[in-house]
Order: structure tokens, then sequence, then C-alpha cells
């Protein structure tokens, strides 16, 4: 066994440990496991909603667009610090709300404050085949990065397939108990080795950040500015507004919240994510030196993997490695759990109404299990189609938002109807332009560039908003419960 994979192993056993220890004391009840009891100071809040912003991707996928897109990949710091922000005001009244009514899932807040089953039955739908994706990707992503890091000595495969089961260990003994111990290993590791490559690097091979920029600019002089068109100035306004407008509607962003004690946590953590969030601009370093040094890279996810291979010692390699692995199994375990516990309260519980507690946390815990072998099979493939999905998953989330938004007013004049018709016209949109490939140039060919250039999910927002009203207007009558 070499260093690397000494240590990649080492914290592995760690992650284990820490989640098994995580239930000590505690009743695994279905509340209990999926949201912690509502017990969790403003730290564990924080450190779970960290966790869910930093996964392996911010490794691989964000130094990957700075490396391929250079300046156009500032979208991903853009709305992550603004959508971080709406959390002071829509995190509370959502938190006070889903504890007044027992609330343990998303899909489950909706039912509730439409008074709709149905409504509830489709948004657990839309946020699974969102997060399946999500899951597998990540899974695929942790598998090519053990696998680097450790030198070929563990296969992808075998990787995959470690990680899930260590996944599945603490989960399905200490549910979101167990997610929240880890993540605090891998905050404190992915913290460190961001900031110290994000530095470390561009002073190693120019100087200073710089001299970076300046070899950038000799090199892909266009890399640090939007284009004309294409990823231009609209898109990156369209994309960052869409995306920060949804930014809390991911479905396992919901057991987090509903973990917490107090509302105060929220705005706490309004204050803290922004600034956490800035760690991205280290991530991006990383992507320009491998600009720079790796000019013959043609995939630029594996920018961050073969420049740290070619630049430091196996032993930090293998830091690395457990790092992405750590960075898996954090986001992975909640956006399973969340999964799982939306079908189960949502799709389940409506079947079998007298389901005991015990029973509902034995039900999220199956889930939880062929979800993981699902995603788990899915990332050994090279299906185009779950790729192509996967691109769809944030579109498809951000249908949720204009509905959950306008239910938090005290006079909410959406019924179950408007929000139901608007999310399925909006979702319908999203999936035709994602697997057609419509872009708005192909739609408005005549137009400006600056209309063109817009990103597509402008209009499946836009329908989904205008149906609502609509629909809403002529159903107010009949609202009534389903």
């Amino acid at each position: 066994m070499n260093i690397a994979l000494a240590i990649i192993t080492l914290f592995l056993i760690i992650s284990i440990v820490l989640g098994l220890l995580a239930k000590r004391g505690k009743d695994m009840s279905m509340e209990q496991w999926a949201i912690g009891g509502r017990g969790f100071g403003g730290l564990f809040v924080f450190i779970l909603l960290a966790g869910e912003t930093y996964s392996v991707f911010t490794l691989l996928g964000t130094s990957g667009l700075a490396f391929n897109n250079g300046a156009a990949a500032f979208y991903i710091l853009a709305f992550t610090v603004l959508g971080t922000i709406t959390s002071y005001w829509i995190l509370p009244p959502i938190w006070k709300y889903a504890k007044e009514n027992n609330i343990v899932s998303q899909s489950q807040f909706f039912s509730t404050k439409y008074k709709s089953k149905g409504l509830g039955i489709f948004v657990a739908i839309v946020g699974v085949l969102a997060l399946i994706p999500y899951i597998t990707i990540l899974f695929k992503s942790m598998g090519i990065l053990v696998a680097a890091t450790s030198y070929g000595a563990i296969s992808s495969t075998v990787a995959i397939w470690v990680g899930m089961i260590a996944l599945l260990v603490y989960v399905m003994v200490s549910g979101i108990h167990g997610s929240a111990w880890t993540s605090t290993v891998k905050d404190v590791l992915i913290f460190f080795v961001i900031i110290f490559l994000g530095v470390y690097l561009p002073i190693h091979y120019h100087g200073s950040i710089g001299g970076l920029f300046q070899a950038v600019n000799e090199i892909k002089p266009h890399a640090l500015t939007l284009p004309e068109k294409g990823l231009s100035v609209p898109w990156f306004v369209s994309t960052v507004a869409i995306s920060s407008f949804a930014y809390f509607m991911w479905p396992h962003v919901a057991p987090t919240v509903f973990a917490s004690k107090n509302a105060k946590a929220f705005r706490f953590n309004a204050v803290i994510l922004p600034v956490y969030a800035l760690m991205v601009l280290f991530v991006y370093l990383v992507g320009f030196t491998a600009v720079v040094e790796l000019p013959g890279l043609k995939n630029g996810d594996f920018a961050l993997l073969e420049l740290s291979m070619k630049t430091f010692d196996p032993w930090f390699v293998g830091i690395i490695g457990a790092t992405g692995l750590l960075a898996t199994l954090v986001p992975g375990s909640m956006m399973l759990m969340s999964a799982a516990t939306m079908i189960t309260t949502n799709v389940i519980e409506p079947l079998k109404p007298n389901l005991s507690e015990k029973n509902k946390a034995i039900s999220a815990k199956g889930f939880v299990v062929l979800l993981s072998i699902a995603c788990a099979f899915f990332s050994m493939s090279g299906s185009d189609t779950l790729a192509t999905l996967y691109l769809t998953s944030f579109s498809l989330i951000t249908q949720m938002a204009p509905s959950l938004y306008l239910s938090l007013r005290k006079n909410n004049g959406i019924t179950k109807y408007g929000a139901g018709f608007g999310m399925f016209v909006g979702v319908a949109i999203v999936i035709y332009v994602t697997f057609t490939k419509t872009t708005m140039a192909s739609l408005f060919p005549s137009l400006p560039s600056a209309i063109q250039d817009l990103n597509i999910g402008v209009i499946a927002l836009f329908t989904n908003i205008i149906v609502m009203f609509i629909v809403s207007f002529f159903t107010k009558k009949s609202n009534s419960v389903a």
C-alpha cells in the first residue's frame, strides 16, 4: 500500500467511526434520523450548509470550468454568494412553519402549505429526478479522484463501491448526525486544501498571483474576460439571477434547515456563508494555473488532479484524495437521505396512513440503500442520458422556487392548482429544451445577441410564473384539499 492510499484509507475509517459515534444516546426515530430531532445549533447548521456547498465538484468541476471557460466560471462564485444571502429572509419562516407542522422533507412542506397530497407527490418526484444524476456524478467524480490520487492502487470502480458502503454504514445508523460529524473533518480538510493549492501553485510556478494572470493573459488573452457572444454578460447575469433565486431549492438543503433548533442560526449563517463562499476563488486559481502549466490537457475536470500530481509528493496527493472522498460522502449522504425521506413522507405514508415512526424510518433507510446502489451502477456507466439529465438538475429544482417563495406570504394568492400546473409546465420546458438542445438563439434567431445569449432557463421560469398566476386566478373557488 502506497502512502497516498494509506492516507485515503485512514480518513475513510475516521469518517465511518465519526458517523457511528454520532448515534450515541439517541433514539433514531424518523425525525431524529432525518433532521436530528430539530436540535442542531448554529455551528452544526453552518457546517452542513457549507458541507453541501463544497463537494468534490468544487475541487474538480470548478477548477475545470476555469480551465475550459475562463472568466465565465465566476458565475459559480456570484450565484453562491448571492444565493446564501437570501437565507436571511427565507429560511427563518420556512423553519418556523416546518416546526409547527412537524415537517421533515421539502415535498412534505409543499403538500402541507398548499393542502395537496398530489402536489407533494409531484415535488417529491421532481426532487428525486434532480438528485439522482447529481449523486451519480458525485460517485463518478469520487471514483476518478481516488483512483488517480492513489496512483492506480485502487480502481475507480472499487473506490465507488467502498465509498458507497462507508456512506451507507453511518447514514443507516446515525442519519443526519453522522453527516454532521463527518462534515466537521471534511470542512477542515477542504478549507486547508483549497486555500493552500490556490495560494501555493500560482506562487510556485509564477512567483505571485499577479504573475499567474499575466501568464494566462499571454497564452489566452480572452480567458479573463467574458466574450461578446455566447457566455457573454447577458448569459452571466441571467444565469446568476436564476441560480441565486433557486439556491435553497435543493431537496437536501431542507433537512439541514429543519434540523436547526432556532431561527437565529440562519441569520448568523447568512453573514458567514457568503464569506465562506469566497473560497471558490482559490479553486479558480488552480484552474488558471493549469491553463499555463498543462497546455495539452483535453479535459478540464482533470486540471486539479494533473497539476497536483505533477507538483506534490504522494503523501500530499493522498490528502487531496481523502478530501475528495469526504467531499462526496457528506453531500451525498444528505442527498440520499432527503430523497428517501421525500419518497417515504409523500408516497409511502399517504398509501399507509397508520405507518409508525419506526416503520417510517425503516422505509426511508430502505430507499437509501436502493438509491445508493442505483447511483453506484449509473456512475460506472457512460450513459449520455444521465449526463444530460444532470445538466437539467438545477433547472428542475428552480421550478419550485416561485410557489415556495409566494407561500411564505401571509396572504398567498396562489392555489395548489396554480402551483402544480406552473411547476409542471416549467419542468416540461426544462426537459424539452435540454434534450432537444434548444437555445434562445435558435428560438429567436432575428433578435439581438443580448437576448440570444440569455440562459434558456429564463423561458421555463417565466412561463411557470405566468401559468401559476393564471391558473390560480381561475381556481381560487375550487382550492380545496386534494
